[in-house]
């Protein structure tokens, strides 16, 4: 027994999955138990499911590992609900599982492996063609095996609800809680990227700032959650005049940066930051129903330029955009007076 724990302990030393941790349990119980299959199954209690996860076997009976067999058939459920922990004589005491005959199981050696809160994740097996006597250690075996692979199924579920939360985090920290689009962090990291794939590249960048003229008043008249709710509509519409590829990103405020890659150096990128300005300006004019009133919006100033990446870093492409669209909304306002 004292070597069997050394290499029990070895295992897990060395275990970073539950494969690892696994196959040599299943070779170690195999000795254990006399029994020439073993294996550890998942069982799907919602599907009615039992899975073959990783299996050991030799002649003459072999459990195929990725077997899938219906839950209500198999020995583990017979086992668990009559609370019978090693069979001789499987034919006669249930002859109605057809997937024992299948296989040809005649000694049926099995525990349950369940999670902390009681739930059952699979069973832990050994098997045998022939009609085998127990040995001394293997309900002993059984119950340390399957408490092991219990704890790493909880310590694996532990370690992907740490990674989800951390993914989670991250996306609540570079996404702007109203609108959903990228916020000003996030907006600013992946212009970065934008504009050093374009020195690369020896392409323009194109930046378009936007700002919601006359929001304050739609606050105002219908209230800070239909002035919400217009920032999520606009947010929207501005995502449907998007090129593939482009960035969309709230800086806060009524204020939002589009940005692109444009044209070759060269090849007329100030026709094509007019393009892209005309674009997004036309999609900021509108109507909006807030709170079942129907706001007629007459749009945004959009300013857009079109830049040397070479030239520009993050502060400085966003500074020229916004001297764009301040220019824009002074010539709005003029056309208006």
């Amino acid at each position: 027994m004292e070597q069997l724990l050394d290499r029990i302990a070895r295992s897990l030393s060395k275990a970073k999955s539950l494969e690892e941790l696994t196959r040599p349990l299943l070779e170690l119980l195999a000795e254990v138990s006399g029994l020439e299959s073993t294996y550890l199954t998942q069982v799907d209690l919602a599907k009615g499911i039992q899975h073959v996860r990783f299996a050991r076997s030799r002649d003459p009976l072999t459990i195929p590992e990725g077997l899938q067999v219906d839950w209500g058939d198999t020995l583990c459920k017979r086992a668990l609900e009559e609370h019978q922990r090693y069979v001789q004589n499987v034919p006669e005491r249930w002859s109605d599982s057809a997937a024992a005959r299948q296989l040809g199981i005649r000694t049926y050696a099995s525990m349950p492996v369940r999670t902390a809160d009681g739930a059952l994740y699979g069973t832990l097996c050994a098997a045998s063609a022939k009609e085998r006597p127990q040995r001394p250690d293997t309900a002993s075996v059984l119950e340390v095996f399957s408490l092991l692979i219990a704890q790493f199924v909880e310590r694996d579920r532990l370690v992907h609800d740490l990674r989800q939360l951390n993914e989670q985090w991250t996306r609540m920290a570079l996404t702007d809680g109203l609108t959903g689009l990228r916020n000003r962090r996030a907006l600013t990291d992946d212009l970065a990227k934008l504009l050093a794939q374009c020195r690369r590249s020896r392409h323009g960048v194109l930046i378009c700032f936007i700002d919601l003229d006359g929001f304050k008043a739609i606050n105002d008249e219908f209230g800070h959650l239909a002035g919400d709710r217009f920032l999520q509509a606009m947010a929207r519409r501005l995502e449907g005049a998007l090129r593939a590829g482009d960035l969309l990103g709230r800086l806060g405020g009524d204020e939002f940066i589009v940005a692109g890659e444009g044209p070759a150096l060269g090849d007329r990128l100030e026709d094509a930051a007019e393009a892209l300005r005309g674009r997004l300006a036309q999609a900021c004019v509108g109507t909006f129903l807030l709170d079942d009133r129907v706001l007629d919006y007459a749009g945004a100033s959009v300013g857009a330029v079109a830049l040397d990446p070479v030239s520009h870093d993050v502060d400085s492409a966003l500074r020229e955009a916004d001297a764009a669209m301040y220019a824009d909304k002074q010539a709005r306002r003029n056309a208006v007076a």
